[in-house]
């Protein structure tokens, strides 16, 4: 997200009070005034919040870290507390977190931990410097929220690329009034890793944002408007550039047999999926809660019994397409919300979504497959009920050609369906840009973070807002809105992030009820690192 070298100096010396204030008062003269993140619209919305009385305290520590992959593979990362993924933290409905970042990072790095699709109040959203200063080394911050949805969810920092780091978590909010039946749980993290093996995600962006043009020795004509030639899907790459061989560790920004001096962008990926293109990097390893296929994390339990898989897709640049092999799905939410339930023999989640899954276990191995979509490699965990010999790291369940689960063919339970109402407001959210000169935006606009009021997309409290996602791009991108939940349409699942194809327009519907200062913005972490960003704020 936003960068820290450039961007997030600018408060890091100031107080929360002092960065809401700077970020509500910074309009432009003229624009209408906007709600501080820490305001009293803040604080009396937040009142309203169904709260249990209980309070959780957590301790969480940003810092460098070796972490091991599996299969003899260490690598150097930051991580909270030295896991990956973070410990798991849970807690009820109407539970209030108090959670103090520990920010021991090295070479002075700031950070922050963004609560991602929880709706909460504005300034303990995590996003230096919109709502909060960035938390500088050696100092703490603590988070401190009601989180008053039930839901899968998780965390991690809003501060340049670290959320292709180790720095992410699940949090899981239990329904004290659970309807769903089932034995167990199973919480299962998915993520793309480099940091540490083929160079770090500043590396990875540093190279990106040259763009393919400089493959060619300068820009190419036509790109600035970002519309043409955005992925360069025709051209004849080798393999050694489409991500089928397998990577080795090199020092950073060395070439990697390409002839081009491309260490890092990946070409040649296509997804039907997905449009077309599926993704920017390449990964030496998909992980599944923190472990190499090679040597892959066990679920342990008894056949026939019926398990709910939490599944979050924590990566920087990749889709993954989940199967269990074996097994039919039972789909019950998306983005923590619940969905009238159906059958499917896999999932597609894109970066920051996630889906609850249920599933009745049969007797034996089964292989928990992650296909990184259109990458040709893929992350695999076990879960064991009985004897049988372990699947290799390469199989591909049939299950991943069946049927595959996508948020359009859902549709929200009733009881959380949104009512009807009049659309008061209507939002055009361009997605523009291209991997030619790497200017993603959102109206043709980079969002910059030193001034991050210049453009808001306003909204008023009490409004139905509808945003149109217009991706004028040739890639997909997953659009994640801080602070609410949203609907696909008019009977689609309730969702905060949604893959919006190439060439495709997506509409959603929220109801402004969390007033704040609130981001917009693609889940690719170097997508939005780049500035396909914008800020939803309410006007004061």
């Amino acid at each position: 997200m936003n960068h820290m070298n450039r961007r997030s100096v600018l408060l890091a010396g100031l107080g929360i009070a002092g960065a809401g204030a700077l970020a509500a008062c910074s309009n432009a003269a003229g624009a209408p005034a906007l709600v501080s993140p820490s305001g009293a619209a803040v604080a009396a919305a937040d009142k309203k919040r169904t709260r249990s009385g209980r309070t959780r305290e957590l301790n969480l520590t940003a810092t460098q870290a070796v972490v091991d992959l599996g299969a003899g593979i260490t690598t150097r990362t930051w991580a909270f507390s030295g896991q990956v993924p973070g410990k798991e933290v849970r807690i009820s409905a109407g539970d209030t977190l108090a959670a103090t970042l520990s920010n021991q990072l090295p070479n002075q790095a700031t950070t922050s931990v963004h609560w991602h699709g929880i709706a909460l109040r504005s300034d303990m959203d995590g996003v230096p410097p919109v709502t909060q200063a960035a938390v500088r080394a050696g100092r703490n911050f603590t988070y401190r929220f009601t989180a008053d949805a039930p839901g899968t969810y998780f965390f991690h920092p809003h501060v340049g690329a670290q959320l292709d780091r180790g720095l992410y978590a699940p949090l899981i909010v239990e329904d004290p009034k659970e309807p769903l039946s089932y034995d167990e749980e199973w919480v299962v993290v998915l993520d793309d890793w480099l940091d540490g093996v083929t160079g770090t995600p500043d590396d990875v962006f540093a190279e990106l944002e040259q763009g393919m043009g400089s493959m060619h020795g300068g820009d190419t004509p036509g790109s600035s408007s970002g519309h043409d030639m955005g992925d360069m899907g025709g051209m004849d790459m080798s393999s050694s550039m489409n991500g089928n061989s397998s990577p080795t560790a090199s020092p950073s920004g060395t070439d990697m047999g390409t002839g081009m001096g491309m260490q890092f962008m990946l070409m040649g990926a296509e997804s039907r999926l997905l449009g077309g293109d599926a993704g920017d990097v390449k990964y030496p390893y998909h992980l599944v809660n923190g472990r190499v296929p090679t040597d892959p994390v066990v679920f342990r339990t008894k056949p026939g019994k019926r398990i709910r898989l939490r599944l979050i897709n924590a990566g920087g640049d990749t889709a993954y397409r989940v199967s269990l092999g074996g097994h039919e799905l039972t789909v019950t939410h998306t983005d923590g919300f619940p969905v009238r339930h159906q059958q499917a023999d896999g999932v597609l989640i894109g970066m920051g979504e996630r889906y609850d899954v249920l599933v009745t276990l049969g007797d034996g191995v089964f292989p928990l497959v992650a296909l990184a979509e259109g990458k040709n490699a893929s992350g695999m965990a076990l879960v064991r009920t009985g004897s049988g010999s372990t699947p290799k790291p390469t199989t591909r369940p049939k299950e991943l050609d069946g049927m595959i689960m996508t948020a359009s063919r859902l549709r929200a339970a009733d009881d959380v369906r949104m009512s009807a109402k009049k659309t008061d407001q209507v939002h055009r959210i361009e997605l523009t840009g291209s991997m030619m000169t790497y200017n993603w935006g959102i109206n043709g606009k980079r969002f910059d973070m030193n001034q991050p009021t210049a453009h808001p997309i306003t909204v008023e409290e009490g409004q139905r807002v509808r945003l149109d996602f217009v991706n004028t791009t040739t890639m997909w991108h997953p659009m994640h809105l801080h602070g609410h939940t949203y609907q696909l349409g008019t009977s689609g699942p309730r969702k905060d992030t949604t893959i919006v194809l190439p060439k495709k327009t997506v509409s959603v519907f929220f109801d402004a009820d969390n007033p704040g200062q609130w981001m917009l913005h693609c889940h690719n972490a170097y997508h939005g690192e780049a500035g396909m960003m914008a800020l939803v704020a309410y006007e004061g």
